[in-house]
């Protein structure tokens, strides 16, 4: 059996769970297994292209994998809607490096195919950067793309998409009543139960009634269920098919027997679709809600400081997790090197670490940032950054770029030329939609010298994909220690907000109308904070910004206050106003700081130090929530 993907196990983890206890997994035994991959791998040789499709999807969440894509890579097809079903069915099976034909495709002027890419979005929990899915989804003139594109953004996090899917349930259209019922059987809630059984009764369309049928089984409910197997000996082959497939959605295991009937049925798809349930119900019931905690890298005698991280996903769906590793000491100065683990399942695991970065620094490197080198790309370059440092007054941010998904990387250049202490925190690089890579620093001459540190703010960035750096005219600077620790963030419209860490009690804010080059006069967030870090980013599916920071201050305490809680908020208004405030740690005898973000599919990933109370070790953490985690009241 081929090994799953990471990429399945993240689509099945976006994968809605209905039943409050759902039916343990139900092993195949293995000649009903081999049964069902053989009608799977006979489907997808198929010249029916939609029920190859099925088979494919099938076969992925089989583990057979590498068995789809094989077969995927022989098919060639012009029609936008059949290019979309190749498409998708390769990234569901492990190759993201056909998602941009989907977003293509949902972009391109007058193809028919744009209803089928936002569905194929919503099939393998894509977004992207969210922008195209949430202008589908403003647009009135093509109701389908809007449903799905609502569909596609309400998988990944977006808190009122739905409503605009519950509002066709009554629709006169009755293709557009099934494309709502489809959905919201699938992503619905228990309060969208009693709507969609309405309209049951009222129903006339026999495939629409059987839409409507196995939305209500998929949401739990018994009625629903019972004709949803009394469908699946349907005369009407339609209904059959769809039946069969919504028997795996619903985990309606007292259909099993009559699933493995339908093997023989005369309608390929009707097998398909069998097979596809039968092997749903062998594996574990999906749990989307799950929050998943690892400390990846513990601290030991030998490393006692695991800290400042960043996370890359890989084209075939692996995180790789890359932080700072200390030898013989913790502190700031001491030895360290880059080193990486890799996850296949989400961040449930890790591999055995590597070296991705000896340390060539008179003291150390630290400080890893994981970028690819394009505006919203999926694959290509991908950049690793990181901090060379020789002493008190040299310190340099170095790149270093991979074009094998971080197997191996090329020679290093320095993004900050010129003498000094440039600090650039971890998992700080913008890439602006111009294509611009803009670094945010923190400059000191010298932190040794007599009266103590004092920094301020600029930006260097580049316009040729990392080859050639220029150092930007505009400073920022702040009373006490100064602008410290910035980062950048792409607002609406191209301009740009820098966050920075101050002494002042609260975070500090500067804009950018012109890239990074020039800034105004510092502002401030309208949150307290103590003297420490805070990681701000984009949620692709709703467009808000996330903050994550130390959601605390104690004026006269060292460094403005202890650094717990650590704590998310979103802004709806481009950083004015801060809501839906949540507690990702809240141990007083722990801290927690430099913060890593990345969305994936329906999960935001962080990683960040937490200190351990006996020793003050410092370990580094992996936690994956839902996006919906981050908006629940």
């Amino acid at each position: 059996m081929t090994r799953p993907t990471a990429l399945l196990l993240l689509v099945l983890l976006a994968a809605p769970l209905r039943a409050a206890d759902p039916p343990a997994a139900v092993p195949l035994e293995p000649p009903l297994r081999e049964r069902c991959l053989t009608i799977l791998r006979d489907g997808l040789k198929s010249d029916e292209f939609w029920p190859a499709m099925h088979a494919a999807e099938a076969l992925t969440l089989a583990g057979q994998n590498q068995d789809a894509l094989a077969a995927l890579a022989m098919r060639s097809e012009t029609d936008d809607q059949k290019r979309c079903g190749l498409a998708r069915e390769a990234i569901r099976a492990g190759d993201r490096t056909k998602l941009p034909i989907l977003f293509s495709i949902l972009d391109k002027a007058g193809s028919i195919g744009h209803t089928h890419a936002a569905e194929s979005l919503f099939k393998v929990a894509e977004v992207g950067d969210g922008t195209k899915l949430r202008a589908a989804l403003a647009q009135d003139d093509n109701p389908r793309l809007k449903m799905m594109a609502a569909a596609a953004l309400a998988r990944c996090g977006h808190t009122t998409a739905l409503d605009t899917v519950r509002k066709r349930l009554t629709d006169p259209d009755v293709e557009l009543r099934k494309v709502a019922v489809w959905v919201l059987g699938q992503l619905g809630s228990k309060s969208d139960v009693e709507p969609i059984r309405a309209g049951l009764a009222k129903e006339t369309d026999p495939l629409a009634k059987a839409y409507v049928a196995n939305a209500l089984a998929t949401l739990g409910d018994a009625e629903g269920k019972k004709l949803l197997g009394q469908n699946l000996t349907s005369s009407d082959p339609a209904v059959k098919t769809y039946a069969a497939d919504f028997a795996g959605h619903a985990r309606a295991v007292e259909f099993r027997d009559t699933l493995v009937k339908l093997l023989d049925d005369p309608t390929l798809d009707v097998r398909v679709r069998a097979a596809q349930s039968l092997v749903a119900f062998s594996l574990p019931p999906p749990d989307a809600g799950a929050i998943i905690t690892n400390d990846v890298y513990r601290a030991t005698d030998k490393n006692p400081r695991y800290s400042e991280g960043s996370i890359a996903l890989l084209t075939d769906g692996t995180l790789l997790y890359a932080t700072t590793e200390f030898t013989g000491g913790a502190a700031d100065e001491s030895r360290a090197r880059v080193v990486a683990r890799d996850s296949r399942d989400g961040g449930r695991t890790w591999g055995e670490p590597r070296v991705l970065q000896e340390n060539i620094g008179k003291q150390n490197v630290m400080s890893v940032t994981f970028r690819r080198m394009k505006p919203n790309a999926m694959d290509g370059p991908l950049g690793l950054f990181y901090l060379v440092k020789n002493g008190p007054a040299d310190l340099k941010l170095f790149l270093r770029v991979s074009t094998d998904e971080g197997k191996t990387f090329g020679e290093p250049v320095c993004t900050t030329n010129g003498p000094g202490y440039h600090v650039v925190n971890n998992d700080r690089v913008t890439v602006l939609s111009t294509g611009r890579i803009v670094v945010p620093v923190a400059w000191d001459d010298d932190i040794s010298r007599k009266g103590g540190m004092h920094f301020e703010c600029f930006c260097t960035y580049s316009d040729d994909l990392g080859k050639t750096w220029k150092k930007g005219a505009g400073t920022i600077d702040l009373p006490k220690r100064g602008a410290m620790e910035p980062e950048v963030v792409e607002l609406a419209g191209g301009r740009l907000l820098m966050i920075i860490r101050t002494q002042l009690g609260h975070i500090a804010t500067a804009y950018s109308a012109d890239g990074g080059h020039t800034w105004g006069e510092p502002g401030r967030l309208p949150v307290t904070a103590p003297e420490s870090p805070a990681t701000i980013r984009r949620v692709p599916a709703t467009g808000d910004l996330l903050l994550v920071w130390n959601n605390t201050h104690k004026a006269g305490a060292g460094h403005g206050g202890r650094r717990s809680p650590l704590t998310a908020a979103v802004s709806s208004d481009e950083g004015k106003t801060w809501h839906h405030l949540r507690d990702v740690e809240t141990r007083a005898d722990q801290t927690y700081a430099y913060t890593s973000i990345l969305f994936v599919k329906d999960r935001v990933l962080l990683t960040y130090y937490i200190t351990d109370p006996k020793d003050q070790r410092w370990s580094s953490r992996f936690r994956s929530l839902p996006v919906s985690w981050l908006y629940a009241k």
